[in-house]
């Protein structure tokens, strides 16, 4: 792909109400309603895009946004200029694309005008990093080629790094297994109108085969390709099938994601050599198969790389906040067998000695009120007690511990002690307040104090906390057994909090989402779950909310959601 900013103009008049100069209303107050009914709008539009035809190239995978900066947005769409050129076939000719940024969904205000080449090369996806914009805007974008036009989208930029922000709001999510639902919890964050982002924490697709993963014996809707995803074109195909889903080009349509990867978008429990799911020589080489997963992941997904081949990067908005995003994939070591001894290890990393290093730098160096870490698996320590053994051998199957029952789950901090150590006595060390931990990856939404010494909690202060979101719609502890929704989380929640007193709440058996809300007084997230994920018209309703108020480092339960 390549690509020219042809233009900018003035993105903010004068007496516009986002000028930086004067103080914003709340947008939930101002806009939610009719941002709400305008992306809705146009994401009907991105779910039943025109097929391509042999005149026309269409926008059948939607636009999207990622990565907001004061100054600037990254956009992406894909374009299939034939019919033949679907994701991964590296079939179809090189075709111009342009892109149009304005402050109206009309597109009478344009700022920012500019072309790429989509080619076979990049699977005929384009991103192009916007520059020039103002400072905690709203703007809407669209993509264009040979006549045609992509459905319009929302996005909107961080504040100014100086800027004293009053508030924040964030979806937060983890865990899409295409084949066990409907994305429904995609739908509602892209309803509410009201994100200045939603977060991404990990397993956006799923590498396996049809019915080889979690659906409760039930394919709701089958993969593309059919078989364990190995190779470019797999992973391109699967990409491709996920975002042809209706509920996620919503959200892509209604505000920028900001996403990391975790294991599921290489393979189930990667590590820096391999993965439990990847049989070397039978499938090829880890290295062939992990360099395929990341250049579609980049290829597909609208997020900038600080470093190459990796997500860990930190992103600012205002003084109110900024945000670590990390990589726990690429360089740890790998998950030891449970019980042996080596997770306490010095020689052994989660993250890689210079993404430790540049963490600690970062919580250091932070000048806002809440130091957010984007977290693709727990960092709270996590025993699992007394559970009877109908509840302990589905817990052991999905959190991968052997059916014994032993209380360590190795590829979370658990398993990489002295990473976690450090990493705390680091905090306490420097007296860093208000870190805030953000975790997908486990299928169950936890809130959680991250204590120094979870032996001695609570007489051990805190260091930290986590909100932990549950999957989309990945299995979780009910589904495991298939039993109702409640029956496994009523026994075994209890347990779990009784010997981990550091968790406020466990709930192991709803899908759904998060809702993070900030102020420099607190920071809180609201749960929310979902009907039924087999139900492309799942409803959604508020579960729990908790917060962590300015300089406690405690979680506290809150009844009622923000709004």
């Amino acid at each position: 792909m390549t690509s020219r900013i042809r233009s900018h103009s003035n993105p903010n008049p004068p007496n516009s109400l986002n000028s930086p100069n004067s103080p914003a209303p709340r947008r939930r107050t101002v806009v939610k309603a009719a941002a709400a009914t305008a992306v809705l709008a146009g994401s009907l539009a991105a779910a039943t895009p025109a097929r391509a035809s042999a005149e026309a190239p269409a926008f059948l995978h939607g636009v999207a946004s990622g990565d907001p900066l004061p100054d600037g947005i990254l956009l992406w769409t894909r374009v299939t200029p034939t019919p033949e050129a679907v994701p991964g076939s590296g079939l179809g000719p090189d075709v111009e694309v342009s892109w149009t940024v304005a402050l109206d969904k009309a597109f009478m205000n344009v700022v920012a005008k500019g072309s790429a080449t989509a080619s076979a090369a990049s699977d005929h996806t384009v991103k192009a990093d916007i520059r020039g914009l103002k400072p905690a805007t709203d703007y809407w974008f669209r993509f264009s080629s040979a006549g045609t036009d992509s459905p319009a989208a929302r996005t909107r930029t961080a504040p100014a790094t100086d800027a004293a922000v009053t508030g924040l709001r964030f979806g937060v999510v983890s865990c899409a297994n295409w084949e066990a639902g409907h994305f429904s919890a995609y739908r509602h964050l892209a309803a509410r109108g009201d994100l200045d982002a939603w977060l991404h924490l990990g397993d956006y697709i799923y590498e396996y085969g049809t019915g080889e993963y979690g659906t409760r014996g039930t394919v709701v809707r089958p993969h593309a390709p059919a078989h364990e995803i190995l190779t470019l074109a797999d992973y391109r195909t699967r990409h491709g099938r996920y975002k042809t889903d209706p509920d996620l080009q919503a959200l892509h349509a209604a505000a920028p994601v900001i996403a990391i990867w975790d294991d599921h978008e290489l393979a189930n429990d990667a590590w820096s050599g391999g993965a439990e799911n990847h049989t070397e020589g039978t499938e090829g080489t880890w290295p062939a198969r992990q360099t395929a997963a990341k250049q579609a992941y980049f290829e597909w997904m609208p997020v900038r790389p600080a470093i190459e081949g990796t997500t860990y990067r930190r992103l600012r908005f205002g003084k109110l906040a900024d945000l670590s995003l990390l990589d726990l994939r690429s360089f740890r070591s790998q998950q030891v067998s449970v019980g042996n001894g080596g997770v306490d290890d010095p020689n052994r990393t989660l993250t890689g000695r210079p993404q430790l290093d540049w963490l600690k730098a970062g919580l250091t160096a932070s000048d806002t009120t809440w130091r957010l870490v984007g977290n693709s698996v727990m960092i709270a320590p996590f025993a699992i007690g007394s559970l009877s053994a109908e509840i302990l051998k589905p817990l052991a199957e999905l959190l991968g511990l052997p059916k014994e029952g032993l209380a360590l789950i190795t590829d979370q901090w658990d398993g990489y002690t002295d990473d976690r150590r450090e990493l705390l006595a680091h905090l306490r060390s420097n007296a860093i307040r208000n870190t805030v931990f953000l975790t997908g990856d486990i299928h169950m939404a936890w809130a959680n104090d991250v204590p120094y010494n979870a032996g001695t909690y609570p007489l051990s202060p805190s260091a930290a906390t986590e909100f932990v979101v549950t999957s989309v719609t990945s299995d979780n502890l009910d589904d495991l057994v298939n039993v109702p929704e409640g029956t496994l989380s009523a026994v075994a929640a209890p347990v779990i909090r009784a010997a981990n007193r550091h968790v406020h709440w466990v709930d192991t058996d709803r899908h759904g989402y998060g809702v993070l809300d900030l102020t420099a007084e607190r920071t809180q997230m609201d749960y929310y779950v979902l009907s039924n994920r087999t139900s492309a018209n799942a409803t959604a309703s508020w579960a729990r909310s908790y917060r962590t108020r300015s300089g406690t480092q405690k979680v506290e339960r809150v009844y009622a959601p923000v709004n």
